[in-house]
């Protein structure tokens, strides 16, 4: 009897799992509050249908508050049509090709003694390091981020939320 309920349990839990992680990038971020600024930027930048393709993706996203740090009127401004490329061009650099999840991350910076270089979509890099405990993004600009939160798995990759948009060059 106790092997049939810990089966059913773990039936349970795998279930319960693979439905959390059905959801794509773009999905699981419309489905959390906190990334509606981001999730109007990625419709507005047109990348809605990357976003929800095979990936896999890693995804720096930024919270509502991080973009409100951006000067007031940059994101309203950004999401005109005639700002469209370069929207583009900020969000994909949030953007990293295959899944690379927190414990990989740290991983990097070991291996490159306390930075790592991360390659995005957009072609820039990102200096990811350990400060406080806590791993920061550096920017092409000297900006900094702090990721807050970590390993939001989807379908189709991976979410790190971020406090800071990182900007490219």
């Amino acid at each position: 009897m106790r092997t049939k309920f810990a089966l059913l349990a773990a039936l349970a839990l795998t279930l319960g799992l693979t439905a959390f992680s059905a959801q794509d990038i773009v999905d699981t971020a419309a489905g959390n509050p906190n990334f509606s600024t981001l999730v109007t930027a990625v419709k507005a930048a047109g990348l809605v249908d990357t976003l929800k393709g095979a990936g896999p993706f890693t995804v720096f996203a930024p919270t509502n508050d991080a973009f409100a740090k951006l000067p007031a009127g940059t994101v309203e401004n950004l999401v005109k049509p005639e700002n469209k490329d370069t929207l583009t061009k900020i969000l994909t650099y949030h953007v990293v090709a295959g899944k690379v999840t927190a414990a990989d991350v740290k991983k990097l910076i070991k291996a490159g003694k306390g930075t790592a270089n991360i390659k995005t979509v957009q072609g820039g890099t990102l200096q990811a390091m350990i400060m406080g405990g806590k791993v920061m993004l550096k920017d092409e600009k000297g900006g900094t981020a702090t990721v807050t939160q970590t390993d939001l798995m989807t379908s189709n990759g991976v979410i790190h939320v971020i406090d800071t948009v990182v900007m490219p060059q």
